[in-house]
């Protein structure tokens, strides 16, 4: 099958699945929980957890990440190629993630709870602004990082990161598939669409369509879609939504819309139309909150800094250990190519 199409059948198949997941959820409207006590508390955690009730998340997530990495090393050591229709590695991926899926919903409705009952809800949100501060670190050279200029971060730093981001993004969304039950609430319902399909963009490595750029924009965005509607929904029209709203698309506006080859004219526009829906939008709440639309970005361009530093360091310290061991170097660029379209747009 071309993996074109088997994106397409993967997306409806997440839709479907996530129709399910609501459909099953009546089940657990029972189940007695604790009261909310704050934004650092996640509610959907049993009151009194067990020993099974803890090994059946764990267990279930250990398994589905480990055989999500030795998938990713297989192909990235065995097939090492780039193809337009599906390798046989991703059809097990395929079969691995669905079968995962199916499991932690049998989890759920047995034992119920996450991996929420150990682990803090930050991390379950950190990991998913890694794996979208990387993206930006990785994509530098191609689409820029400041309106189509690339921040000046090295080659060999961009180079690790391209070629060992699978690893990285399997863990943000394995992780936080697992840290959730699949319970049927809005908030939780989008967020497990999401993580459907970026469990999808992972089956599908070594394939054109992995390196879609509308595709992997539309992931990009996807998290605005829902930061939106969970702030929506938890706290109302007053409450922080055009944060979330304007925040990520403001990060789409200066970085992500420069890498898909669109004209200047349409740049400009796109521009114009968020300024314009910002001041709309503040003009009614009070000009004094504009603060909050920069903060996302200034977050995430502060991590792309501080994460570039973090690998060169590491890199030279990886590259002197070699050196002394009389080793040879450490690893370059990956095989991944670029698309059609990486040639930066001019201004």
């Amino acid at each position: 099958m071309a993996a074109n199409r088997a994106l397409l059948w993967g997306i409806a198949a997440s839709a479907v699945l996530t129709g399910l997941v609501w459909l099953l959820g009546e089940r657990l409207h029972g189940i007695r929980l604790l009261p909310d006590q704050g934004a650092s508390w996640y509610y959907w955690k049993l009151p009194e957890p067990t020993v099974w009730t803890r090994a059946s998340a764990w267990l279930g997530y250990a398994a589905h990440q480990l055989s999500a990495w030795g998938l990713i090393y297989y192909a990235q050591t065995r097939v090492r190629r780039y193809s337009n229709g599906l390798q046989p590695v991703n059809v097990v991926a395929l079969a691995v993630n669905f079968g995962f899926i199916v499991l932690h919903v049998l989890q759920t409705h047995l034992f119920y709870d996450g991996l929420a009952q150990d682990v803090s809800i930050f991390s379950s949100q950190g990991s998913v602004v890694i794996l979208l501060v990387v993206v930006l670190l990785m994509e530098n050279r191609r689409r820029g990082l400041f309106a189509g200029r690339p921040a000046p971060i090295s080659a060999e730093v961009v180079g690790f990161a391209r070629k060992y981001h699978g690893y990285l993004f399997s863990w943000a969304a394995v992780y936080t598939f697992w840290y959730h039950p699949m319970e049927n609430t809005s908030g939780h319902l989008i967020g497990l669409f999401y993580m459907f399909l970026l469990l999808l963009q992972g089956s599908l490595f070594m394939t054109r369509a992995h390196t879609n750029r509308w595709w992997t924009m539309s992931l990009e965005l996807l998290v605005a879609v829902h930061g939106t509607l969970v702030a929506i929904m938890s706290s109302g029209p007053d409450g922080a939504w055009p944060m979330f709203l304007f925040g990520f698309l403001g990060v789409f506006v200066l970085t992500q819309m420069h890498g898909l080859g669109l004209s200047g004219n349409i740049r400009w526009l796109l521009a114009a139309l968020y300024a314009g829906s910002v001041l709309l939008v503040y003009n009614g709440r009070g000009l004094g909150g504009l603060d909050e639309v920069v903060r996302i970005p200034a977050i995430e361009y502060l991590l792309v800094g501080v994460l570039a530093v973090l690998t060169w360091l590491g890199l030279r310290t990886a590259r002197l250990v070699t050196a002394r061991r009389g080793g040879g170097d450490t690893p370059g660029e990956p095989e991944e190519p670029e698309p059609a379209d990486a040639a930066r747009p001019r201004l």
